[in-house]
């Protein structure tokens, strides 16, 4: 190899770190938990949220589940910084038209929330979204075992759109 060609290879792998250095100097991560400059963290922000009154039994189930996520199992905040107006949707649904076994049917349900994340002190809003949770389950012939399996799988996604709602409001928060 000549002189120029080594001269020319170090001045392309130079400039390549370079490159990938300036790139990486706008990356930035932080915990999701971190205190912020004002000294407050995210936890504490979540802790500082009030939500929406429930229309219904599965929007209820949802509010309780994202107060105990939200707070640490505390409750809801007595002085609340920001406030989560939310709605809830419930759609119930076979997935097949015919019996698979002699007794059962495949179906699911599906939990739709639609939510707003405002700040109180000047009534800006934060986030507005709309998530969606499934839970799978095995539909009975018998009326009552028909009945509790839509309610445990309500329950069940529920808990699941709380959490999705919960990392959502976090990953906002944080960013705050």
């Amino acid at each position: 190899m000549s002189n120029v060609t080594k001269d020319l290879l170090r001045i392309g792998r130079t400039a390549s770190i370079a490159a990938v250095l300036v790139a990486l100097a706008g990356c930035q991560v932080k915990p999701l938990y971190a205190v912020s400059p004002e000294g407050t963290s995210t936890g504490q922000q979540l802790a500082a949220i009030e939500f929406s009154q429930a229309d219904d039994r599965i929007e209820q189930a949802v509010r309780n589940e994202l107060i105990f996520l939200t707070s640490g199992g505390a409750g809801e905040s007595k002085n609340p910084a920001y406030k989560l107006a939310m709605n809830v949707t419930s759609f119930r649904q076979n997935v097949l038209d015919e019996q698979v076994t002699n007794s059962l049917i495949p179906g699911r349900v599906t939990l739709t929330a639609t939510y707003s994340l405002t700040r109180v002190s000047d009534g800006k809003v934060l986030r507005t979204s709309t998530r969606k949770s499934t839970a799978l389950l095995d539909v009975s012939a018998q009326e009552f075992a028909e009945m509790r399996a839509y309610r445990d799988a309500e329950n069940r996604a529920a808990k699941q759109l709380a959490e999705f709602i919960r990392g959502d409001i976090a990953t906002t928060l944080g960013r705050q």
